[in-house]
């Protein structure tokens, strides 16, 4: 997978792809259109942020790449790449308990507190991408 050149894109099957943690310094993109929403993006080497609405909704520690986002009532899927081990916190809905899938596996259930947050930790090896779903239950 590559860095996301542009920051954010709209993708061919309807996704959002954002996030490039080759940067040294903080890089922005702000109203990005996408489904009737606008996004905003900061990414570099240390954070990946994304916001749609001006309410969170994905951050990474340290920065990440982020592609095939797609996101419904009832699920949230992704594709992350990073160049070392990453927590990822999610804005889901609050005290809601989902099953979470990395690369196919199932790791479990788990709760969001109460205003919504989800996180959760990969082991990633640099250029490393693993598939994400989030599935309420």
């Amino acid at each position: 997978m590559a860095v996301i050149k542009e920051l954010m894109r709209k993708e061919e099957d309807g996704t959002l792809s954002f996030g490039n943690y080759e940067f040294d310094t903080k890089q922005k993109l702000s109203d990005f259109e996408f489904e009737g929403d606008l996004y905003k993006v900061k990414t570099f080497r240390e954070i990946t942020k994304l916001e749609r609405n001006g309410l969170f909704v994905y951050e990474s520690v340290p920065g990440t790449v982020v592609t095939g986002l797609k996101m419904t009532e009832e699920e949230m899927t992704f594709s992350v790449e990073g160049l070392t081990d990453v927590s990822i916190t999610l804005e889901l809905e609050p005290e809601t308990e989902y099953k979470v899938f990395v690369d196919d596996t199932n790791i479990g259930k788990m709760k969001t507190n109460l205003g919504g947050k989800l996180v959760l930790s990969l082991e990633l090896n640099a250029g490393q991408t693993s598939d994400i779903r989030i599935v309420k239950m």
